[in-house]
């Protein structure tokens, strides 16, 4: 595996598209433009267990609920192929071979909420174990089915990561290195920071993402105030960040005014979507995205459905890497 191959796509003026590397990422943005990154970092989040009804499964711990109970996914054993999808209240799971606990109670974030209608694919889950202490003893980096290999938590972490939360790695921010951000600062273009912690992915065809742990800093969302009240574009790097970003805006007043940022923190269940578009976002830096996963959606409506596809396009023909060690694409509609 190797983390450096990282090409990508913009749109420069005229509409078109460059396929460059990612070491070059200064040349497609200005100076007064602000770079947006998620600071939190992946934690062990996927543990070999056992459950009562089905024998050996793989267990994802998706998010610890302000009530003390967890949000988990089963998934098939051993390489977490596929999600168990008639598990039932009551389950028990013995997880590292006995030393931790838990018991599904109820589906998450109700019954019914996978769009397919073949099951429930996450369920909240009580235990009297601290889960996050035994993962990070015991676990291993949440992975799936299309990955050849296991690899290391090092390598889902990303430069920017120092907030431990996530049980996915926000994988837009992994090809960035230090000198990288360095020779963004030296161009004039701002980097800040905000947080949002990921939950695990969407893996049915219009299933919405969870609600998630996110927070925006008051000096953060100054520099994003700035940078736009001085033609400066925001280029959030991943659709975390644009969640992020979405989810702390305060919208226009009636006299015309345009959105602002504020701090703000919490759950968030903002949903960016082209019928719902950013408000303050005006590029991304994202990986390549499943047609039938719900981030897609999101792409579409900052770099609009044109752009989207064009780009799509040329990442197929060009035999470009998906997934979270996949390449990137810079999307400047």
């Amino acid at each position: 595996m190797s983390r450096a191959t990282a090409c990508g796509c913009s749109s420069p003026a005229g509409g078109g598209l460059t396929h460059t590397t990612f070491a070059h990422l200064g040349d497609h943005l200005r100076a007064g433009d602000v770079v947006v990154v998620n600071d939190s970092a992946t934690v062990a989040g996927q543990l070999d267990a056992t459950s009562t009804r089905h024998g050996p499964v793989v267990v994802h711990l998706a998010t610890p609920l302000d009530d003390g109970t967890w949000v988990v996914e089963l998934r098939t054993a051993p390489d977490a192929d596929r999600a168990v999808l008639d598990a039932r209240a009551g389950d028990r799971i013995d997880i590292a071979a006995g030393t931790a606990s838990l018991r599904l109670s109820a589906p998450y974030p109700e019954p019914g909420s996978s769009p397919t209608g073949r099951g429930d694919r996450l369920w909240r889950a009580e235990t009297e174990y601290d889960l996050a202490a035994v993962a990070a003893r015991y676990g291993r980096p949440i992975s799936y089915g299309y990955l050849a290999d296991r690899y290391p938590l090092a390598d889902y972490l990303t430069v920017f990561g120092r907030r431990p939360g996530s049980a996915e790695m926000p994988s837009a921010g992994r090809p960035f290195t230090t000198e990288l951000v360095t020779g963004l600062v030296a161009r004039g273009v701002h980097v800040v920071p905000v947080t949002l912690h990921t939950g695990v992915s969407s893996q049915e065809a219009g299933e919405a993402p969870q609600p998630e742990r996110f927070e925006v800093t008051a000096a953060s969302a100054a520099v994003v105030n700035a940078a736009r009240a001085d033609g400066g574009r925001v280029v959030a790097v991943g659709t975390t960040v644009t969640r992020a970003l979405e989810s702390a805006v305060e919208p226009a007043d009636g006299g015309g005014g345009s959105p602002r940022m504020v701090a703000r923190r919490g759950w968030t269940t903002r949903v960016v979507t082209p019928a719902d578009p950013p408000q303050v976002v005006d590029g991304l830096v994202t990986g390549w995205h499943d047609p039938e996963a719900s981030h897609l959606l999101l792409v579409e409506a900052v770099a609009g459905a044109d752009l989207t596809r064009r780009a799509y396009a040329a990442a197929v023909e060009e035999g470009y890497l998906w997934h979270e060690f996949g390449d990137s694409c810079l999307l400047l509609p």
